[in-house]
């Protein structure tokens, strides 16, 4: 069977295959969700928050925003990525997005979202939907004069925008990060107010709910010019990260041929090779995506990402006893970061050799308990179990999978079937109580609100 299949299947099997090619989506990679982390540690830090109390979500939406919504994380539109130049221009809208979360801003509480919602972008390249790719069109989605923090799900008032605006300042200048890339934002926001048509009217300033542009960026640069940070210089390994990361994830979200016009041929940097080398993949011409991700692994052969890339060409191009070794060692450098790893569990079962069986066993399991919200790897350790013939723990990794999809009465029979066969009161049976107890609950609310 050709891996197109395979994977069209496998969303069928996780409930994928009815969500919209332009649903808004939660986007994982492990290189982007790095720098994320690591562009926001000091922020959050200054913040007075935990850091590992707090996440920065990827959101496959070409909107230019950012928003809170309950908890302590901070959603990045893609379209906002697509729209900065810079990563201090992203950690100036994360300074802010930070001042709601430690204001108490949000008011709903909309969680991660389920996971039929959640595409992996180091997983399922070639199967997942592509949303629009960049420039003017892809931008049109902003709200003028931004009247809503996030669309139809918040509306902060004029009160808690300046009170973000001004804890935003405070974590960039005790970071010790420029205000520079937070002034250049908000007048790249402005450029699209006026690109777009959107004028303020009298009593615009009053009844928004939020402060319009132009005033915010007066009393931000009054702020910002005040404080010593104002001058230090941005750091440039953070800005190639950017850079890199940027390029990637325009390669996997816009059209091939945007891809191209935006990154030629010609240019022959590792932010135009990595671009390119997922737009030639999506079309699938493995050929010029393994030659410009060989170009990449022979300028850096101990980048744990240009590895990354080059394992999934190869397995997606149906080769995947090939990939095994650049996972290997990706997922060896990045110390098991946890998509790596389920990319390398998954090319390991692909092989359909059982000497690999054990192998793709310990890393999946490693894979899941780092991160237990990747319906793909418990869908793979269940793949194991299975041909191990354990089928209790086949059950359970499959009702983890399923809970996770939003699919509680397929995670009912699941759970019950998987304690059915595991040792009374062992942890795997207490765990499979649990997801009984969970997916009963949702179903009895799912049946009060008919």
């Amino acid at each position: 069977m050709r891996l197109t299949a395979f994977f069209l299947s496998l969303l069928a099997l996780l409930g994928w295959s009815s969500v919209p090619a332009a649903a808004q989506s939660i986007l994982r990679d492990a290189e982007t969700e790095a720098l994320l982390k690591d562009m926001a540690a000091p922020l959050v830090e200054a913040s007075g928050l935990k850091p590992g109390n707090v996440d920065i979500v990827l959101v496959n939406d070409q909107s230019v925003n950012a928003f809170v919504a309950g908890g302590q994380a901070v959603y990045v539109n893609a379209g906002l990525i697509n729209e900065a130049d810079t990563a201090a221009e992203v950690q100036g809208v994360i300074a802010h997005e930070l001042g709601h979360v430690t204001g108490g801003h949000a008011v709903l509480n909309m969680g991660a979202g389920p996971a039929q919602n959640i595409s992996i972008l180091s997983l399922l390249l070639g199967v997942a939907a592509a949303a629009a790719g960049g420039g003017e069109a892809a931008m049109g989605v902003l709200m003028a004069g931004q009247q809503a923090a996030m669309g139809k799900f918040l509306a902060y008032n004029r009160s808690q925008e300046a009170s973000a605006d001004a804890a935003g300042a405070q974590y960039l200048s005790e970071a010790g990060i420029s205000g520079r890339g937070s002034i250049a934002f908000f007048k790249k926001l402005q450029n699209l107010e006026f690109r777009y048509g959107y004028r303020p009217r009298d009593g615009d300033e009053f009844y928004s709910t939020h402060p319009l542009t132009g005033d915010r960026i007066q009393t931000l640069e009054d702020t910002y010019k005040r404080d010593p940070a104002w001058t230090t210089p941005d750091d440039p390994k953070m800005q190639q990260r950017f850079e890199r990361a940027k390029a990637k994830l325009f390669g996997y979200l816009a059209e091939p041929e945007q891809v191209l016009r935006k990154y030629p041929e010609s240019d022959t940097s590792v932010p135009a090779r990595y671009a390119r080398a997922y737009a030639w993949h999506r079309e699938s011409r493995f050929d010029k995506a393994q030659a410009e991700t060989a170009a990449l692994v022979a300028s850096d052969p101990d980048d744990p990402y240009f590895l990354e890339l080059e394992g999934q060409i190869l397995l997606e191009s149906g080769r995947p006893r090939d990939a095994i070794t650049a996972l290997r060692k990706a997922t060896e450098l990045t110390n098991y970061s946890p998509l790596i790893a389920t990319l390398f569990g998954h090319a390991l079962i692909a092989t359909e050799d059982p000497a690999f069986h054990e192998e793709a066993r310990k890393v999946l399991k490693a894979a899941v308990v780092r991160d237990r919200e990747n319906p793909f790897a418990w869908y793979q350790l269940g793949v194991i179990y299975a041909a191990e013939n354990d089928m209790p723990r086949a059950y359970l990794a499959s009702a983890e999978q399923q809970v996770l999809s939003g699919r509680m009465n397929e995670a009912l029979r699941s759970a019950q079937s998987a304690e059915a066969g595991l040792p009374e009161y062992s942890a795997d049976w207490l765990r499979a109580q649990d997801i009984e107890m969970q997916a009963r609950a949702e179903l009895e609310r799912d049946r009060k609100r008919r």
